[in-house]
């Protein structure tokens, strides 16, 4: 009996031990992932994040959502200037006698709601079309009436102006009150315009500011404009102000903290901030020399002429448990879409294969007695 049970035992072992590679856990071994880098038809590139590294890595393309610029700081004139599709209001006033505007009795004819035709000039009677656009309320206020001093010499002309659409703003989203903002001045800026909307929106990740002008995108975070005054560009009448959430993220898989997705908390996340987000690694499973980030490269990253890396798909390593590795990974920047994968340790699979073959022989022993 104890000879039949001990052979049961040896033969339960074996097949435990057989098993060793097929035991559930929740991630690969690092060599399982990187073992056909160095084969000739690898599909994928490897790369370990090392201080001599991360200033080729540097000049690689960008990855993951479209990359918009951000236009500089200028200045405008600080009065407003008149556009097509303004409203002008002129008053004449004129006490004459034979005044061709007025009535007897009146001293003053309003002309309402005049507004500036897409070629820029308005319709004042007895005169015809005057072009004002471009110049300021007072300047067109002083033309008008050298216009009409040749019929009405005592005149006095008062104008007041309404912005039209191409003197606005129009702030879509991402504020406490989204509208139509009007230009008081061509120095009016994107922080002002953000301003006169009430604020950002408190409960937005990491806003961003899109600016689409025209055909155009230009896009930048909140937190860049508060630090840098020279990025607070100016704005032009018609453009569009879009205040939104970053919608920039990573996965996390394996021996991690989480397994997740994670938005991006700031403009750049580095690779140990990402560790951070995540949880850091798993303690008991997670092998810290074997911490992989896979990303994947448009086909033209491989152009010749341009650096990239030699295949579009490409796993980069880091070892956490190295001083170089540690500063290289606070300098290594995520991407969009960027997988962080923790691998699991070689050593927990062995633990548990021995742990089920201690069963199996405190079992068999247990029967034995």
């Amino acid at each position: 009996m104890r000879k039949s049970i001990r052979y049961a035992t040896f033969i339960a072992a074996g097949l435990l031990l057989a098993a060793c590679s097929t035991l559930p856990r929740g991630a690969a071994v690092e060599r399982e992932i990187t073992r056909t880098a160095d084969a000739p038809d690898a599909d994928f590139a490897l790369y370990p994040i090392t201080r001599a590294f991360l200033p080729s890595v540097a000049e690689w393309p960008a990855t993951g959502q479209p990359h918009h610029g951000w236009l500089a700081h200028s200045h405008g004139s600080s009065a407003q200037i008149i556009q097509p599709g303004d409203m002008l209001n002129v008053i004449v006033w004129d006490s004459g006698e034979n005044s061709l505007l007025t009535s007897p009795g009146q001293r003053a004819a309003n002309l309402q709601n005049l507004r500036v035709s897409s070629a820029g000039s308005i319709f004042v009677p007895y005169i015809g079309k005057i072009r004002v656009s471009g110049r300021t309320p007072d300047s067109a206020r002083t033309l008008v009436q050298r216009q009409l001093e040749a019929i009405l010499p005592g005149a006095q002309v008062q104008l007041d102006m309404a912005e039209g659409r191409a003197n606005s703003v129009d702030v879509v989203g991402g504020v406490s009150a989204p509208g139509n903002v009007k230009l008081p001045d061509q120095n009016f800026s994107v922080l002002a315009a953000i301003s006169a909307s009430g604020g950002v929106t408190q409960s937005l990740n990491n806003p961003q500011v899109k600016l689409v002008r025209g055909h155009k995108i230009y896009q930048t975070s909140i937190s860049r404009l508060y630090e840098s005054p020279t990025l607070d560009t100016r704005l032009h009448g018609g453009d569009k102000l879009i205040v939104e959430a970053d919608r920039r993220y990573f996965l996390s898989l394996g021996a991690a903290g989480s397994e997740s997705q994670h938005l991006f908390n700031r403009d750049r996340v580095s690779a140990l901030d990402a560790m951070s987000i995540i949880g850091g690694v798993d303690d008991s499973r997670a092998n810290p020399e074997g911490v992989l980030i896979l990303r994947e490269y448009p086909a033209s990253a491989l152009r010749a002429g341009q650096r990239g890396p030699r295949r579009e798909r490409v796993v980069f390593t880091i070892d956490l448990t190295t001083s170089d590795g540690l500063f290289s990974a606070g300098n290594f920047y995520i991407n969009s879409g960027d997988l962080v994968l923790a691998t699991e340790s070689p050593v927990t699979n062995t633990r548990t294969v021995l742990g089920l073959v201690g069963s199996a022989f405190g079992l068999a022993r247990a029967v034995g007695n």
